[in-house]
């Protein structure tokens, strides 16, 4: 370790426990887009199942971490600024956690391939009172990903909003969807 940091990102963090217990929903082969991710957590999760990810984070340096990892193509883009950076691909499934930018949610749903799914995870209003990020424009209003989901023609699989006390108190919405032409009924549970 250099200082305080870890030498390796990807050390300091694992993937979120609930994009690890709806992952049985993506197809080990799946084609993945790890939305704003960072040194990749969910993108070397997904790459170790057999998944082919795309990583896509506008810091060089977190992506960085990245090189050399079987499974895993690495791009540094602002998702915030510009045109949609990655035109018309599709993917499997979607993995999105900690991090919200509301003008995407019609370009993830594009991307979103016949019957893929979409994991996201991230902070919603009451955060505010317990520290980052407290802007309402980071903080999902009360049902707003699930209000997504709906409008998006998406069926949800589970979804859940509410304090979580996880190392750090804070307030979240969880979402799993499946987009239209996936088999019904799906399957909960791994089988």
């Amino acid at each position: 370790m250099t200082g305080d940091r870890p030498r390796n990102l990807h050390d300091a963090l694992p993937p979120s426990p609930w994009i690890v217990r709806y992952a049985f929903l993506v197809e080990g082969d799946a084609r993945v887009l790890d939305i704003a991710s960072g040194a990749g957590r969910h993108a070397r999760f997904f790459a170790r199942r057999g998944c082919r990810v795309v990583a896509v984070d506008r810091d060089r340096e977190a992506l960085a971490t990245l090189d050399g990892v079987a499974g895993i193509e690495a791009r540094v883009a602002d998702l915030e600024a510009g045109a949609w950076p990655l035109g018309d691909e599709r993917y499997d499934a979607i993995i999105v956690a900690n991090y919200l930018h509301r003008p995407l949610f019609p370009f993830l749903r594009a991307a979103l391939a016949p019957g893929g799914v979409l994991l996201y995870e991230t902070f919603a209003r009451g955060n505010e009172a317990f520290g980052r990020p407290s802007r309402p424009d980071f903080l999902l209003e009360p049902n707003e990903l699930f209000r997504l989901a709906e409008d998006q023609r998406l069926t949800v699989i589970a979804f859940e909003q509410g304090l979580v006390r996880d190392g750090r108190s804070a307030v979240v919405q969880r979402l799993a969807a499946v987009g239209p032409g996936r088999a019904w009924p799906p399957m909960l549970e791994p089988g």
